[in-house]
C-alpha cells in the first residue's frame, strides 16, 4: 500500500479509511482473539489495570490513567502505538494529517478540488503517530488548539478574517494519533475548559473563527491522585467527558517487582558478568521499597516510584563494581554491606512527613534498610522472639556467645573477597545456622547469607553495629555496656 502515491490509486486499491477509535478497537479484537500479548513489558496489571483498558478501548472511550507516581501510566499509554495500523495514507503537505478521502482542512480540501485524483499523498508509520504533552501552568490555549499567525496573514497578504491565517497548535497537528496530556491537573482551569469541544463534539474553536473541524484523535490523560489537592484538580465537565477513568498500582508481589527492576536496569554486560548478585540481595532490594510505602517517615501518599528500585539495583551494582575495580578483581560478589551505596537513589525519591524530616533522609534510608531485612529474616531462619528468660537458649545463643568471647570483628567496606570471605569463615556459629537451616543454598550465596545474618541479629537488638570510617565493626551488643563502664 505504501507505493500509493495519488488519491486516485488510493481510491482504486480498495483501501477504506476509518476512525481511530475504531483501529484501535479492531486491532484489539485481533490480538486478544489470537492470544498475543496486548502491552508486552508492562507486568503486574494483567488481571487489574489491563483489563480494565482494553474494556475502555473496545467502547472508544477517552482515557485518563490515574496513579501514584512511578506505575507504568506513560508506558500504558505508550503502548497503546501497537494497536495501530503500521501505515496510513495522508493528503501530502497538510499539517493536521489529512484523511485523503475525508479531508477537513481547507488546505486539504482546496488541493484535492484542484488536483483531483492526481492529489499526492503519502503514508504516516504508527510511531508517527503519538504526541505527548507535560501539563505545565503556563501553558496556553494556542499551545494546544491554536491562534491567528500575523506573519502568515502578511506573507499571504490575508486579512485576519481569512482562516488560512491560522497556526495550528498540538492537538489538531495531533488529527488522527494518540494524545496523550501528563499530569492533566497541572493544566490550568481555563486551559481545561478549552479541551471540552474537542473531547465531546470533536471541533475546536480559535479566535473568532467559526470552525467545524471535526478531530479524529485517542486523548488518554495521566493524573495523580494527589494533584486534586497539592497543585489542582481536574474540572468536573472535563472529567464527565472522559470516557474511562483507570486505577494504576504499585507491584503487588516482589516477584513482579525483580520482574519490572531487571527489565528497566540499565547495566552492562562488563558489570552484569562483573558482580554475582544472590537471589536474597534481589529480594531485600525490592522489599525497601515495600517497606518506603509503609513507613512512618514517608508521606504515602505522594507514593515511592518503582524508580526507586531500579536505580537503586544500578547503584547496588555499581559499589560492587568500585570496589572491584579498587582491590583489581575480575569477579566479585555482592554483599550486604554494599547496599549503604543504595542510600542515594533513596533519598532523592521519598516524601518525608515531619518526623522524617526530624530523622533525616539518609537516616530513613537505612532504617529502609534494616526494616528490609528484619521483615525477610524469618523467611529463612527460626524467628527471634522480642522477650526470652535470661538463661534461655536460642538458635544463636552459640553465635551472641561467639562475639562475647572474641569481642567481634570490623569488616571494611573495600577490603578484597579474599579477607571477607576468610573474616565470616572465622565465625563458626555462621555456618553452622547455614548448614542446619539453608543447606541447599548456593555456594555464591552463602557468605551474604552470612552477613544477613548479622545483620539481622543487629535489628533484633542481639548484637551491635558500629560504622566508623572505613566499614563496619560487629560487636556483642552487652560486651560493648561491659566496655563503657
Amino acid at each position: 500500500m505504501t507505493n500509493i502515491k495519488t488519491l486516485g490509486e488510493l481510491k482504486a486499491s480498495g483501501y477504506k479509511s476509518q476512525p481511530i477509535k475504531n483501529e484501535l478497537r479492531n486491532n484489539l479484537r485481533e490480538k486478544i482473539k489470537s492470544g498475543k500479548p496486548v502491552f508486552e513489558g508492562v507486568h503486574g496489571f494483567e488481571n487489574t489495570v489491563i483489563p480494565e483498558l482494553e474494556r475502555a478501548i473496545l467502547s472508544r472511550h477517552n482515557i485518563n490513567l490515574l496513579g501514584l507516581r512511578g506505575q507504568a501510566k506513560t508506558r500504558l499509554a505508550r503502548k497503546m502505538i501497537e494497536l495501530l495500523d503500521e501505515y496510513i495514507p495522508v493528503v501530502a503537505g497538510s499539517e493536521i494529517n489529512d484523511d485523503p478521502l475525508n479531508p477537513i482542512s481547507r488546505f486539504a480540501k482546496d488541493l484535492i478540488a484542484e488536483k483531483g485524483d492526481a492529489t499526492p499523498i503519502s503514508w504516516m508509520h504508527r510511531n508517527d503517530r503519538f504526541f505527548e504533552k507535560l501539563a505545565t501552568p503556563d501553558v496556553t490555549v494556542a499551545d494546544l488548539i491554536g491562534d491567528v499567525d500575523p506573519i502568515k496573514a502578511s506573507n499571504l497578504k490575508l486579512s485576519y478574517a481569512d482562516e488560512r491565517v491560522i497556526h495550528f497548535g498540538m492537538i489538531p497537528r495531533a488529527n488522527r494519533c494518540i494524545f496523550v496530556i501528563n499530569e492533566l491537573p497541572d493544566l490550568q482551569a481555563r486551559i481545561q475548559v478549552s479541551l471540552f469541544n474537542i473531547l465531546q463534539e470533536g471541533d475546536i474553536q480559535i479566535r473568532g473563527f467559526k470552525l467545524r473541524m471535526p478531530l479524529d484523535m485517542q486523548f488518554v490523560f495521566t493524573a495523580n491522585p494527589e494533584d486534586y489537592t497539592n497543585r489542582g484538580s481536574i474540572v468536573t465537565p472535563l472529567k464527565d467527558r472522559i470516557g474511562s477513568q483507570i486505577l494504576t498500582h504499585y507491584p503487588e508481589t516482589i516477584e513482579i517487582a525483580r520482574t519490572i527492576t531487571h527489565q528497566e536496569s540499565k547495566l552492562d554486560k562488563i558489570q552484569s558478568d562483573l558482580v554475582y548478585v544472590p537471589a536474597l540481595a534481589k529480594d531485600l532490594l525490592e522489599q525497601i521499597s515495600f517497606e518506603a510505602r509503609e513507613s512512618e517517615y514517608i508521606d504515602n501518599k505522594s507514593g515511592v516510584s518503582a524508580r526507586l528500585s531500579i536505580t537503586a539495583y544500578e547503584n547496588l551494582l555499581s559499589t560492587a563494581e568500585r570496589r572491584a575495580l579498587l582491590s583489581g578483581a575480575d569477579k566479585t560478589v555482592l554483599r550486604l554491606s554494599d547496599f549503604m551505596g543504595i542510600i542515594p537513589s533513596i533519598t532523592g525519591k521519598v516524601e518525608l512527613v515531619y518526623e522524617g524530616e526530624q530523622e533525616g533522609a539518609a537516616i530513613v534510608a537505612q532504617h529502609l534498610i534494616g526494616d528490609a531485612i528484619h521483615t525477610f529474616f524469618p523467611a529463612y531462619f527460626p524467628k527471634i522472639e522480642k522477650l526470652e528468660r535470661a538463661d534461655a537458649k536460642t538458635e544463636y545463643t552459640e553465635l551472641v556467645d561467639w562475639f562475647f568471647t572474641e569481642s567481634g570483628f570490623e569488616l571494611l567496606d573495600d577490603c578484597s573477597d579474599e579477607d571477607y570471605r576468610a573474616i565470616l569463615d572465622d565465625v563458626k556459629p555462621l555456618e553452622n545456622l547455614i548448614q542446619k537451616y539453608q543447606p541447599n543454598l548456593p555456594k555464591d550465596d552463602a557468605y551474604f547469607m552470612k552477613e544477613f545474618i548479622l545483620w539481622a541479629l543487629v535489628e533484633y537488638d542481639k548484637l551491635s553495629k558500629d560504622r566508623f570510617e572505613k566499614g563496619y565493626q560487629f560487636k556483642d551488643i552487652y560486651g560493648s555496656y561491659i566496655g563503657k563502664l
